[in-house]
């Protein structure tokens, strides 16, 4: 019985994706490199998951008995309905029918229970299988500390400045934003902006747009809401590693067919670029979409940290970049996307450090991360304005998207994803360091003049 000697959990009828098959015989074969993976990712959930994880073997070891038994009955069973049936029009008197239907009978309730336990320990194989996070890179810092790789654009000392504080400057200095406003209409964290503000934003969306565009990406505007299990599926689970809340969940008061259905506001277009994959098998690889959306993250000032002005909100554009490739490419367009955001933000005149990201700072999904922090002389400090992730094939599994190898089989394709342009973040950045206190103006970087109406200064 097939049905039972798949790694799969079968999905209620109003689900989109399909339950993903995992490789449990290669799971196991890389125990070790599994469990050096959850404990150097720190973990919230990492000490259930880690038994979880040495218990796996038993488990999968009992699954192949209880299979084996399983097809030992069914064996047993089908003689048995052989005998029953040449015996068929003869009366129980004077034959073995009796016995033999008797006997079948047992079988019957044998084959309930064997199935009853393949399903339970089914379900707990895959549940361990699901949670598990990628495997590591073996270039990713493991001692918590990432790694400088590349300084952009570098400065000969880095000095807090408070007179650069954006927050100051697009309020008193000038009139780019409101947040007295915004929180009065929705709430803390959330913001207008307006006049050169907003023509800002809407610069640095068509610039960015513009460079991936002629870096072979296809533009898209995907959806800002999601089904719940297409943003658990690319590894947005309602609360993240550090276990805070970052999913804006939607309820639906609706009483038709898809009244259960649990819907999200996206956190990044990664999760519905991610979603044209669903169920697909791909041909011409690699693949590139670039999606810019608004997003929506409910975790901003969790920490009581960065809560001030632009640099963590609850909603704003961005813009993402997606590629599907084969898993021998991954590596590869993990450099190449890496070294397109190191293009955008030389372009844009700021300084920043580009770094290969530690163990405990990747998401479940990520096998190796680069972030890119720009220096922020109001804050004091670099923040993170991109970040790009090979995910290998993490999300692919839980979406069914494949592709075609060289001997016409279908294997699970990789994915990356890589920011283009936090928008906020960047304006927060751009002010801060081309503000001129004594002019009062903002500099606009040249690339971004064009958008702009040719203007040079705010």
């Amino acid at each position: 019985m097939m049905l039972y000697r798949s790694f799969h959990i079968n999905a209620p009828l109003n689900k989109v994706l399909r339950s993903p098959k995992f490789d449990v015989k290669n799971i196991i074969s890389n125990l070790s490199l599994y469990t050096d993976s959850v404990k150097k990712r720190a973990l919230v959930n990492g000490p259930e998951l880690l038994n979880s994880l040495q218990e796996l073997p038993k488990l999968y070891n009992d699954w192949k008995l209880q299979n084996n038994e399983l097809s030992k009955i069914q064996t047993e069973r089908k003689k048995l309905e052989l005998q029953l049936y040449k015996l068929k029009g003869i009366s129980e008197q004077g034959s073995d029918k009796f016995s033999l239907i008797s006997a079948l009978q047992d079988y019957k309730q044998k084959t309930k229970l064997i199935i009853s336990r393949i399903n339970d320990l089914n379900s707990r194989i895959h549940g361990t299988c699901e949670d598990l996070p990628n495997l590591l890179d073996a270039s990713v810092p493991f001692d918590g500390k990432p790694k400088i790789y590349k300084m952009i654009n570098p400065l000969a000392a880095y000095v807090p400045d408070q007179t650069r504080d954006h927050l100051e400057i697009m309020t008193k200095h000038k009139n780019l934003v409101d947040f007295a406003n915004g929180s009065l209409v929705t709430g803390t964290s959330f913001y207008y902006l307006i006049n050169e503000g907003a023509e800002l934003e809407y610069a640095l969306i068509q610039y960015s747009l513009r460079k991936a565009k002629a870096h072979g990406f296809q533009i898209c505007i995907p959806p800002s809401v999601a089904r719940m299990e297409i943003i658990n599926a690319c590894g947005f689970r309602p609360r993240d590693m550090n276990n805070e809340q970052q999913i804006y969940k939607i309820e639906k008061n609706n009483t038709g067919d898809d009244a259960d259905e649990q819907l999200g506001l996206i956190a990044t277009a990664e999760i519905t670029l991610a979603g044209l994959g669903i169920n697909k098998v791909f041909t011409n690889l690699p693949l590139k979409k670039v999606g810019v959306t608004r997003s929506y993250r409910a975790e901003a000032g969790a920490r009581g940290k960065d809560t001030r002005g632009l640099y963590r909100v609850h909603e704003f554009s961005k813009v993402e970049l997606f590629c599907w490739c084969k898993p021998e490419d991954s590596s590869r367009i993990l450099q190449d996307l890496r070294d397109l955001q190191i293009e955008i933000i030389t372009e844009l005149g700021l300084t920043a450090q580009v770094l290969n990201m530690p163990t405990n700072d990747l998401g479940a999904p990520a096998y190796q991360k680069y972030d890119i922090e720009v220096w922020m002389p109001g804050r004091g400090t670099f923040g993170e304005v991109t970040s790009t992730s090979n995910c290998r094939d993490f999300q692919s599994r839980r979406m069914n998207s494949k592709y075609i190898d060289e001997n016409g089989g279908q294997q699970y394709i990789h994915t990356l994803n890589g920011t283009c342009m936090a928008v906020p973040r960047v304006i927060l950045a751009i002010v801060e360091n081309f503000y001129n206190k004594e002019t009062n103006t903002i500099s606009i970087p040249k690339v971004l003049q064009p958008f702009m109406n040719n203007k040079e200064y705010i």
